[in-house]
């Protein structure tokens, strides 16, 4: 199975205001409102999540947002823990710690927000937090390079063309 941090991008990214690394925004337009694109987000993930190339056990695991957990399963009962959620207030966002395929003791974080359009919903992930990392600039790639797949597949899954 490929590792979540298979794809790193060639590009370097610019530092922050702060002088850390900008915050790193993907987003994608689903039809329908905004109550159906967070239930989609958050109670479906199962169903729309690319497990084969974005998981800890690959094809055939289960992720699910349970309780405050972001958690998948292995089809042989093995957990991994992808990150808390914190702030939580559905259906406009939900803010999340996120270490999937490594421990809780260096997370960056997620903020998902759901924005109404006029027939549409618009869903961005807002993802920061790099500077703990070994190597900053390779994981803001990574993911630079992973959200807007992870994005695509739920785009699908909500019926977008």
């Amino acid at each position: 199975m490929n590792s979540l941090f298979s794809h790193a991008a060639n590009n370097v990214p610019e530092p922050g205001p702060d002088g850390g690394l900008e915050t790193l925004v993907a987003s994608v337009t689903v039809p329908g409102p905004v109550s159906r694109a967070f239930e989609g987000f958050t109670d479906h993930t199962h169903l729309w999540w690319p497990m084969a190339s974005h998981s800890v056990y690959g094809e055939g695991s289960y992720v699910e947002f349970e309780e405050q957990l972001i958690l998948e399963t292995a089809d042989d009962g093995r957990t991994s823990i992808w990150g808390t959620v914190g702030d939580w207030q559905p259906p406009f966002t939900f803010q999340a710690s996120w270490h999937p395929g490594s421990t809780a003791l260096w997370s960056t974080e997620i903020r998902v927000v759901f924005v109404r359009g006029e027939d549409s919903t618009t869903v961005e992930v807002r993802h920061d937090g790099w500077e703990g990392a070994e190597n900053p600039v390779a994981v803001r790639n990574q993911w630079a390079q992973a959200w807007p797949e992870i994005l695509g597949s739920f785009a699908r899954f909500m019926g977008a063309g």
